[in-house]
């Protein structure tokens, strides 16, 4: 039991806390203390009985059972190995700006699930996080089932697929993918390669609950750095993209891993 509880402690604090979440609160369902009926997304219970609990608990539910639990391991090894190379890597000792990527992809799930009609939103939050460390390791090679390799960048799309083969859907893992580019492009693509402005920033009030840290343990991936406005450039100051006022930081080089 202490090896289980050192390996726990050693998963980074925030997705720690979503993986011990990701497996509560399926077996409080599972158990029947709490029955999954109020577990889940149902727009109607969420806006005319004020359950506002739901968008959180349909998040981390997971319905397990004999035809769906390969697939729930399968999705919470990714969340384990994906959401703490981006938190350890990309975003070592900058919580707030992980939170922030949380919170916008967790949002924009929520109302796409809400508009849709969709129940269960644990897959496409997991799959947006692992959308957003593929495309900062989009060259690195990584390998897959029966010793397949590829670029990194393809891995949510191979993942969609062999989701669809043991799932038979792809919904889920789509919505994930396409609210994982919606964060990249508006917080790293559109503005270092397009050179416009940056549309998200970490809320100021995240970095006073959640202050940045030196130091960390490893390094999976870098956000690109922002390429400087004109007036910037004229100016010769300029802050990053990924924060907003006193909080903003420069990302730093990173380390580039070799083959997975």
């Amino acid at each position: 039991m202490s090896d289980i509880g050192d390996w726990f402690k050693s998963i980074p604090f925030l997705t720690r806390y979503w993986f011990a979440g990701s497996i509560i609160v399926p077996l409080i369902g599972k158990l029947g203390l709490i029955s999954p009926i109020y577990l889940v997304l149902w727009p109607e219970n969420f806006f005319h009985k004020f359950q506002i609990w739901r968008p959180v608990t349909s998040t981390l539910y997971f319905p397990v059972g004999p035809g769906t639990g390969f697939l729930y391991l399968v999705n919470l090894y990714f969340l384990y190995q994906y959401s703490s190379r981006l938190e350890t890597g990309a975003f070592d000792g900058r919580p707030a700006d992980y939170v922030f990527l949380l919170l916008f992809n967790w949002l924009c799930i929520v109302i796409t699930g809400l508009m849709m009609d969709m129940q269960l939103l644990m897959i496409p939050l997991i799959m947006s996080v692992l959308y957003v460390w593929a495309q900062l390791n989009r060259d690195m090679i990584v390998s897959f089932w029966f010793g397949t390799r590829f670029k990194a960048c393809y891995l949510p799309w191979v993942i969609l697929g062999f989701n669809y083969i043991i799932g038979g859907s792809v919904v889920n893992e789509l919505i994930g993918n396409l609210v994982g580019h919606l964060y990249f492009f508006l917080m790293f693509k559109y503005p270092v390669d397009l050179g416009g402005r940056s549309f998200l920033s970490t809320p100021e009030f995240l970095y006073r609950l959640l202050p940045n840290r030196r130091g960390g343990v490893s390094g999976f991936g870098v956000p690109p750095s922002r390429r400087a406005a004109p007036q910037e450039q004229a100016g010769g100051g300029g802050g990053g993209g990924g924060g907003g006022g006193g909080g903003r930081h420069n990302w730093g080089q990173g380390f580039r891993l070799g083959d997975d």
